[in-house]
């Protein structure tokens, strides 16, 4: 049985004094595969350093985060390129737009969101979208720029039954962590309305915690809780779930 976390960032300074023992605590767990989100530029070498220190358990994704769209993101969206050029990456990820912290630069979010989905229908690559207090933003986005060459996959989904109809509807996979397993989650509520087919799993390590560990600092092997949930949610076994997670995270990621 293979656990694949489609959504962890494990480079992240959180981990920095037992990134090895929390790693090992993950594999130890059957989380094999770890997909890894981009944030910006400064965190690159750190990506390349776990790819190189797990070399068969790490993929990397290449992107701008919508909350380091900035007034230099011109500048970091031409290092995407640059990176996207002349390596394999799995995903361009995360991207998207993200209106709860900070308005300011919505124009440049949107702006940077549709030449990161153009970067990803060049290379033939998913796309992996943050989207917080956005839906309309994001699917007026994909609702522009959908077709065949468009799918990738919604992460950390927390959107309502019909929005999460809306996100498959343009090819995404919805990325379901900790959320699923919060009291005011909401999302547990109708999941088992969603075919099987349509879910990955993640934990946005070292972020959204699931229960019981919620509040306290993530780790990849903490999606034993999730996969948990879902076995409840839907009624079937935890192996199988983990097994059609990880072939949809194959067929999004083509590894």
């Amino acid at each position: 049985m293979i656990i694949t976390d489609t959504h962890t960032h494990l480079y992240s300074e959180a981990f920095v004094d037992d990134r090895d023992a929390m790693m090992q605590r993950a594999l130890k767990a059957g989380v094999e595969r770890f997909f890894i989100p981009a944030i910006d530029s400064t965190y690159t070498q750190a990506m390349l350093d776990l790819e190189s220190n797990y070399p068969q358990n790490v993929f990397l994704m290449m992107g701008l985060h919508p909350t380091h769209v900035k007034e230099n993101f011109k500048e970091e969206l031409a290092l995407v390129e640059e990176w996207l050029s002349k390596r394999k990456f799995y995903a361009v990820g995360e991207i998207g737009i993200d209106l709860y912290w900070d308005k300011t630069f919505l124009k440049q979010q949107q702006e940077a969101f549709v030449y990161q989905i153009r970067l990803a229908k060049k290379y033939q690559l998913p796309i992996v979208i943050h989207c917080r207090d956005a839906f309309d933003e994001i699917f007026e986005v994909l609702e522009q720029e959908k077709g065949n060459d468009l799918f990738g996959i919604f992460h950390c989904f927390t959107g309502a039954l019909e929005q999460a109809h809306q996100a498959i509807s343009y090819n995404m996979k919805l990325g379901i962590g900790g959320v699923a397993t919060f009291k005011n989650g909401k999302i547990d509520q109708f999941l088992d309305q969603i075919d099987l087919q349509h879910i990955v799993l993640e934990t946005d390590s070292p972020y959204l915690a699931p229960v019981p560990y919620r509040g306290k600092r993530n780790e990849s092997s903490y999606i034993v809780q999730v996969l948990e949930k879902l076995s409840f949610i839907y009624g079937r076994p935890y192996e199988e779930i983990a097994r059609i997670t990880t072939d949809n995270s194959k067929e999004i990621f083509g590894i």
